[in-house]
């Protein structure tokens, strides 16, 4: 890889504000719509703990991606207490290996994109992303086609892993 040298941009990346997104009041925010209802079912959610909860992907990547969010609304790790990312971590670690278990993937891809500028969607609140990776997962159809096929059925799915979430405590 070639790397061109370039200090004169400096001023353009420095300068290069958010998105309205990224500072998205609690009152408008998806997640925390979805975490004030108590219909946890239609809204996906798998387990609430007392500072995290986890749920699934609306759109997700591969079947099964799930999403871990704080249950207040904030969007950098630093704001967060100690007690909410230890629980973020421990929510993870749950979280694969139940899909482990019941889906059988070959991996995953555990991630947190924090700000617009790392690919977050929904920057105002923080959410990881735990991705379960399956064997051809990736093909020419995302490219030619961009097209991604997820074949399975996410109620179906919501009724196999509720269970075994219900279970957890932590």
């Amino acid at each position: 890889m070639k790397c061109l040298y370039a200090p004169w941009r400096g001023d353009y990346t420095q300068s290069s504000g958010g998105s309205k997104k990224e500072e998205l009041p609690a009152d408008e925010c998806v997640f925390c719509h979805q975490l004030q209802q108590t219909d946890d079912a239609h809204n996906f959610i798998l387990k609430r703990f007392s500072h995290t909860a986890v749920l699934f992907n609306r759109y997700p990547y591969n079947a099964g991606h799930l999403l871990i969010l704080p249950l207040e609304h904030i969007s950098h790790l630093e704001h967060m207490s100690a007690q909410t990312r230890a629980q973020l971590m421990e929510a993870a670690t749950i979280s694969t290996t139940i899909l482990q278990q019941r889906a059988r993937p070959k991996g995953f891809n555990l991630g947190i994109n924090m700000g617009s500028f790392a690919g977050a969607s929904i920057p105002a609140h923080l959410h990881m992303h735990v991705l379960p990776r399956y064997a051809g997962d990736t093909n020419f159809l995302p490219i030619l086609a961009e097209t991604k096929v997820i074949s399975i059925d996410l109620i179906k799915m919501y009724e196999d892993l509720k269970p075994h979430f219900d279970a957890v405590e932590l």
